[in-house]
């Protein structure tokens, strides 16, 4: 995940002020000298970093911190909303047009996945009840425009193009087509160079200066670090951006564009890309991600993703199954789908309070998950309702069907026997605890 090495070396630096108990300037000093250092090599543009520990050094040398009780924690609360104002403060929405439709224009380099980015935004869009139209107006890169029809078929979004015409006339043939078919999104997916020239930004102006987008969102890709920062300035200079979107914040990057790009350009990140399915993209918000930095994890990101992406009625199913002590493998096996559909389950565990740190050499195998689904989609209905009549030979059979060993299928009867034992516990607790209520809580 993005930021892991700042984290650590931040973790690292609070962790030293908070075995001295009562703090001076020169303890102070030396933590803002270590955390320039691990922002520097993070990433992020040195006139941010050095401006960025010049401000925290100047609130965490005040009567309040040296005073306090627990002046280290302060200095975190400090650094924490001053991460939060380098990020932006505060969400960034999109533009809302007193009439539709709302026109949002997405640029960048080659390479940095803005026909996919606008598949993403498509479908988090459709989500919240708009009617969304792509639109293909990469008339230069090959295959650009199946590209796009792909990625909306796969969304489920219309794709409007007109083959190799020029972009300002689909543009506007687009916008026509949006009011007359009730699109109130109009997502633009503009061409690409390899690196940034005059034939580019010349297109990019025209289709501006013509259609006047209500955004213009920069897409940048964050694997490309400091590079992703100026390539954010040349375009806002050029195009005056209205946010940017920053894919590939789940790999191995080291984050320094994410708390550059506000700083260097004025423009919010708006949103960010957190892995390669279209589902995958998030509203950015910089105080979650200021807590993640300081391993203080994000559970208000992880309950909206688990709000939208699980079944609500199918989980209080389970909960009731649970309490009942009527849990079996068919429920275990819709658990095991409920849980996929949120993602990596190392990314989903990270924003879990102070979980990023721990996580950080555990490797963790989601294709567990497809083992132990396969072991159960072996057995028959009955087995799975039953799992006491699953005798050797039957287990021989499950194994052999799943490509597992018996030792597997004996393990995952185990695991479901001792989760029966626990609520059976659970249960007995509650009725002591409360004599004459059902429920244990």
């Amino acid at each position: 995940m993005a930021f892991e090495g700042l984290a650590e070396k931040l973790s690292a630096a609070f962790k030293r002020l908070k075995s001295k108990g009562k703090l001076n300037e020169a303890d102070v000093k030396e933590a803002m000298r270590e955390v320039r250092l691990a922002l520097l090599e993070a990433d992020v543009n040195y006139k941010v970093a050095k401006d960025f520990t010049n401000r925290v050094s100047e609130r965490a040398v005040g009567a309040e911190v040296m005073e306090s009780l627990t002046p280290a924690q302060m200095v975190i609360k400090i650094v924490n909303e001053e991460l939060t104002a380098l990020m932006g403060g505060s969400d960034a929405k999109i533009a809302s047009p007193s009439s539709p439709p709302t026109i949002l224009m997405l640029c960048g380099l080659q390479g940095s996945g803005k026909t996919t980015h606008a598949g993403k935004l498509a479908v988090m869009l459709k989500k919240k009840g708009h009617r969304p139209l792509l639109v293909a107006c990469d008339i230069y890169r090959p295959a650009a425009i199946k590209q796009l029809q792909v990625v909306g078929e796969k969304a489920g979004v219309p794709v409007f193009e007109m083959g190799t015409e020029k972009p300002v006339e689909i543009c506007k043939a687009a916008i026509r087509h949006a009011k007359d078919y009730g699109n109130d999104m109009v997502l633009i997916d503009t061409a690409g160079r390899l690196q940034i020239d005059e034939v580019l930004m010349n297109e990019l102006k025209d289709i501006k200066s013509t259609i006047s987008p209500h955004e213009i969102l920069l897409v940048v890709d964050s694997m490309t670090g400091q590079e992703a920062v100026n390539v954010a300035k040349t375009f806002d200079d050029m195009l005056d951006i209205t946010g940017v979107i920053l894919t590939k914040l789940d790999g191995d990057t080291r984050g320094g564009a994410a708390l550059s790009v506000r700083a260097v350009t004025g423009k919010p990140i708006k949103f960010i890309g957190t892995g390669e399915k279209l589902q995958d993209l998030e509203v950015f918000h910089p105080d979650r991600m200021a807590s993640r930095i300081l391993g203080m994890g994000d559970v208000l990101s992880l309950i909206e993703d688990a709000q939208s992406k699980l079944d609500q009625k199918a989980a209080e199913k389970t909960a009731q199954k649970l309490m009942q002590n009527k849990f079996d493998f068919n429920d275990l096996l819709d658990q095991l789908m409920q849980v996929k559909k949120m993602g990596p389950l190392k990314n989903v565990l990270s924003k879990l309070p102070g979980m990023e740190k721990q996580l950080k050499d555990v490797d963790i195998d989601d294709r567990e998950m497809d083992r132990i689904a396969a072991i159960i989609l072996s057995m028959t209905p009955e087995e799975r309702s039953k799992p006491s009549i699953i005798n050797p030979s039957r287990k021989r059979r499950v194994a052999a069907g799943s490509g597992m060993k018996v030792e597997d299928v004996n393990r995952l009867l185990k695991q479901l026997e001792q989760m029966q034992k626990l609520m059976k516990q659970l249960k007995g607790r509650g009725r002591r605890r409360f004599p004459g209520i059902g429920m244990p809580f």
